[in-house]
């Protein structure tokens, strides 16, 4: 009997994805918030922007995807390319 393992993640013969190194501070930074539609996320964003702020960031870009269950508009990620660093999560 042979078993067949599918493997969910994007294309095994690309490069694995590495994560970014975390920023060395806040003070200054841009950080970008992207909100996936789902119940919740705006209201955790709403606080979280402000515990950034009180620790230094300058400036938040926020964006909200159309529908939870789509990838990310172009447009938006063009938006959040700005940013330092991206928070991207779910709010059920």
């Amino acid at each position: 009997m042979t078993i067949r393992v599918l493997d969910p993640r994007l294309d095994p013969e690309l490069e694995p994805l590495v994560l970014a190194k975390a920023l060395a501070s806040l003070d200054g930074a841009t950080i970008g918030l992207l909100d996936n539609a789902k119940i919740g996320t705006a209201r955790f964003y709403d606080r979280l922007e402000e515990l950034l702020k009180q620790r230094g960031v300058r400036e938040i870009v926020r964006q909200r995807k159309p529908d939870s269950s789509r990838p990310v508009p172009r447009a938006m990620l063009d938006e959040l390319a700005r940013a330092d660093a991206i928070v991207s999560g779910i709010g059920d």
